[in-house]
C-alpha cells in the first residue's frame, strides 16, 4: 500500500532532506504537505487529507509541536524526528509515539516505515479513536531526557570567531543562546555576542539542564542571567534576562511552565 505523510519540521532543509528519502523509498511515501510552525499543521491537519503518518519535530517556530494535540486531533501514527539522545528517548515509546534520530538514516527511516505498514491496518481499524496523546506528558518527559543524559557529553566551553582569530568563551561566561534571522548567537555575561555554528536545537542536547532551560523557540538560557520572572498572560510567564535580550519580551510557552517552576525548585 502506498503511505502518504505530513512532515512537521522547522528546518527547510531537514524538511527536504526527509522528504526525499521519503521519495526514495523502494516504496516512495508521498508527502501531502509540509509545516513549519504550530499553526501550519494544525491548518493542514484539519484541512486533510488525513495522512497515514505524521513526521513531527519537537521545537517548532512558534512553539513545542506538543500544541498541537491540544489544538487538533491526531488520528494517525506519529514518528517524533529529534536529535535527543536514543537511551532517553525509550520514554517515547508510549501512546504509539515512535522516533528517528536526527540526522535521519535511510535504514532506520526504512524499519520505521516497515513498523508502520505492519501495524496500519489495526490504527486504520480504530480510525474512530484517536491517539491518547497527552501534551503536558510529552514536554515532561523531553525535560526528563535531558536530566538523564550523561554528565560527560556536555559541553563546558566554545570556540568562537573574531576576525581572524579563535576565542575560546568558558561556560560561565555565556548568558544565553539566540536564534535571530536564521543565525544562533552566544551572549557573553559581558554583554558580547558571537555566531555559533549550532542549531537550538543541537545546543539543548549540549548543554548541561541543569543549568540551561530553554525557554522558547528562540532563548536557551542559564539560570544564573534570569533576572526575574513575571505572570504574563495564557498561563504564560515572561522572564527578564541580563544582558538585556534582543526581543522585547522572552516567553515561557505554557506547555514549558511546569517544567520551569521544577528546574528553579531544585
Amino acid at each position: 500500500m502506498k503511505l502518504t505523510a505530513l512532515i512537521v519540521e522547522d528546518e527547510p532543509l531537514a524538511a527536504r532532506r526527509l522528504a526525499d528519502m521519503l521519495a526514495r523509498q523502494a516504496e516512495p511515501v508521498q508527502v501531502l504537505g509540509t509545516a513549519e510552525a504550530v499553526t501550519q499543521a494544525v491548518r493542514l491537519l484539519e484541512a486533510g487529507p488525513a495522512p497515514d503518518v505524521l513526521f513531527l519535530d519537537i521545537h517548532l517556530a512558534d512553539g513545542l509541536s506538543f500544541e498541537i494535540f491540544e489544538q487538533t486531533q491526531v488520528r494517525c501514527p506519529v514518528i517524533f524526528t529529534t536529535a535527543y539522545d536514543q537511551y532517553a528517548l525509550q520514554a517515547f515509546k508510549v501512546n504509539s509515539v515512535d522516533y528517528l534520530l536526527k540526522p535521519i538514516d535511510e535504514e532506520e527511516l526504512t524499519a520505521a516505515l516497515r513498523k508502520l505498514r505492519e501495524r496500519l491496518p489495526s490504527v486504520q481499524t480504530a480510525a474512530a479513536k484517536p491517539p491518547a496523546f497527552d501534551p503536558v506528558l510529552l514536554a515532561q518527559l523531553v525535560h526528563q531526557m535531558q536530566q538523564t543524559a550523561p554528565a560527560a557529553s556536555y559541553k563546558t566551553q566554545f570556540v568562537v570567531r573574531v576576525g581572524e582569530h579563535l576565542k575560546v568563551v568558558p561556560l560561565d561566561q555565556i548568558a544565553y543562546f539566540f536564534s535571530l534571522e536564521k543565525a544562533t548567537f552566544l551572549q557573553t555575561t559581558e554583554g558580547r555576542k558571537f555566531v555559533v555554528d549550532y542549531t537550538m536545537d543541537q545546543l539543548e542536547g549540549l548543554l548541561d539542564p541543569r543549568r540551561f532551560f530553554r525557554l522558547n523557540r528562540a532563548y536557551l538560557a542559564q539560570q544564573t542571567a534570569i533576572q526575574d520572572i513575571i505572570h504574563y498572560t495564557n498561563s504564560r510567564l515572561q522572564t527578564v534576562l541580563k544582558p538585556a535580550a534582543p526581543d522585547a519580551q522572552v516567553l515561557v510557552s505554557r506547555e514549558k511552565v511546569n517544567v520551569f517552576k521544577s528546574w528553579l525548585d531544585r
